[in-house]
């Protein structure tokens, strides 16, 4: 390909939590990478707010789980509340599990912690190339590559840039998809909201029953960052730009609170629910809000991206540095469609749960029960039943390898009939191929999840003979698996388990090859 300004490996559009996950894992690899963002720096806004047990575990692979926990609320902030307004009593709550509280199915807690504060450990996490304030506005692709032309928004100046695969990771509103004329499936947009950061001295309303969010009547309310700060989201009201924002989140707080809002920051934004017909479009690959966009009632739409990420950068990396196919890539969308379509479902299920909590609440107020009841929650105490999802994922195609050896490519439908019976409730670690490898302790007292990176891994009772009969193409680092775990993963005295660098079983061997 000639007329190219610069030549990179994997060009990635987008610079929020996604793209910037997705460049951090492809530095791990050692693949050469650029990433552009057509703003010109990180989001000042909080916006996604929740990183999940899953996607704390994949930061914990990169080595900044700590940096991130360290920046985020306390685990008692993991809890929803309902209330009729700021002021008053629960009327309901849920804890968010996996966040509010450790859980022995993983050695990483979810946390709540606001995007602003996310995307600079993000970016911290490598040190390949990055232009903010750079946008796509052309895109041609070729037999060996992709050609972008990128366009300074300062400056005005064009450069070509010559790519071996693109990430489109560049959100809802994805240049990248509409221009490869890929449409979407699902609800689509679902109503015009606002969300408004403000300053105000709520503390003796919320000190003694810390929340990550209080759901009320009059809007959703939530603390921003441990050291202050606030925020009000809900629909935005017909009169729009001549909106008193600061008047409206006063009154929003309730007649009883007498406080004045001080605003900070004020977006609107649309809520979006689809899921892209396809996430692959020859060397380009759709990733985050641009493979699918999730409604935020549970915190799922980041995390789910965050996952793609996880999912893509080992394949790109194989396909790149020549130890797997170009076919490889073709799992990226028979293993992330299905999760992204059950999470759509959860997600819509999810924002059902709270409506009928909050209708719940009328009738009871309407049946002339004391202000002080609770209400019994239409879900029990998992915070929307979720954890099934974050943990449970399960996929079938050519990257996994089923007990007799053959490839695993049951139909999407058979995939997502599968993950949907993970979903359904608790999650239950198995050591089938395409789980997630469930959290063990090795003898050195590492968790099994500590054992994953940029290779692939071998867990074993019988490591010896594996060192001398294994040879791969591909990176490989064998693992010493306690006795006792071999037997719970139904393993004989020289089976195995070959776990890939995302953390999915790849093949089970009860015995040798």
């Amino acid at each position: 390909m000639s007329g190219a300004d610069a030549e990179v490996a994997v060009l990635i559009v987008g610079g929020g939590p996604v793209g910037l996950t997705a460049r951090a894992l492809l530095a791990r690899w050692g693949v050469p990478t650029l990433l552009v963002e057509k703003h010109v720096g990180l989001s000042p806004f909080p916006r996604s707010r929740l990183v999940n047990v899953r996607s704390m575990e994949i930061f914990r692979q990169l080595g900044l789980a700590a940096r991130i926990t360290a920046a985020a609320f306390a685990p008692e902030y993991g809890r929803a509340r309902f209330r009729d307004t700021l002021y008053d009593r629960d009327f309901a709550s849920a804890s968010m599990v996996g966040v509010e509280a450790p859980v022995p199915e993983s050695p990483e807690i979810g946390v709540l912690t606001s995007q602003d504060r996310l995307e600079p450990a993000l970016l911290h996490a490598a040190d390949t190339p990055l232009r903010f304030g750079v946008e796509l506005t052309g895109l041609t692709e070729e037999p060996d590559g992709v050609v972008a032309v990128l366009r300074d928004r300062r400056s005005g100046t064009r450069t070509r840039v010559r790519a071996r695969y693109v990430i489109a990771a560049d959100g809802a509103h994805s240049t990248v998809r509409e221009r490869l004329g890929i449409d979407t499936t699902g609800p689509g947009a679902m109503g015009d909201f606002t969300t408004v950061v403000f300053d105000a001295d709520l503390g003796r309303w919320s000190a003694r029953q810390p929340a990550g969010v209080y759901f009320t009547a009059h809007g959703s309310f939530g603390p921003v960052h441990p050291e202050g700060g606030w925020l009000w989201f809900g629909p935005t009201p017909g009169d729009g730009p001549r909106t008193d924002w600061s008047g409206l989140v006063s009154r929003a707080l309730g007649p009883g609170a007498d406080v004045r809002a001080d605003v900070r920051r004020v977006q609107h934004w649309v809520m979006h629910a689809f899921v892209a017909e396809r996430f692959r479009h020859g060397r380009i690959l759709l990733a985050g809000d641009a493979a699918h966009a999730i409604p935020p009632i549970g915190g799922l739409g980041m995390n789910t991206g965050i996952a793609d990420a996880h999912n893509l950068c080992w394949k790109l990396a194989g396909v790149l540095r020549g130890w797997a196919g170009p076919g490889l890539l073709d799992t990226y969308a028979a293993e992330r469609v299905p999760v992204a379509h059950r999470t759509l479902r959860q997600a819509v299920a999810n924002a059902r749960l709270m409506v009928q909590v909050q209708e719940r609440r009328r009738d009871q107020l309407r049946s002339g029960a004391p202000a002080g009841d609770r209400i019994e929650l239409p879900w029990s105490e998992r915070y929307f039943a979720q954890l099934g999802l974050v943990l449970g994922a399960a996929y079938r195609s050519a990257a996994v390898l089923d007990g007799d050896g053959s490839a695993d490519t049951a139909t999407d439908t058979d995939a997502e009939a599968d993950a949907d019976a993970d979903a359904d409730t608790d999650y239950v670690p198995t050591p089938r191929p395409g789980h997630r490898m469930p959290h063990l302790r090795l003898a050195d007292g590492r968790s099994t999840l500590d054992a994953f990176g940029a290779w692939f891994t071998l867990l074993t009772p019988d490591p010896a003979r594996w060192e001398h009969e294994t040879a791969t193409p591909w990176p490989l680092r064998i693992e010493p698996l306690p006795a006792e775990h071999a037997a719970l993963c139904g393993l004989g005295p020289h089976g195995a388990l070959l776990v890939r660098p995302d953390g999915h079983i790849g093949a089970l061997r009860h015995g040798m090859p």
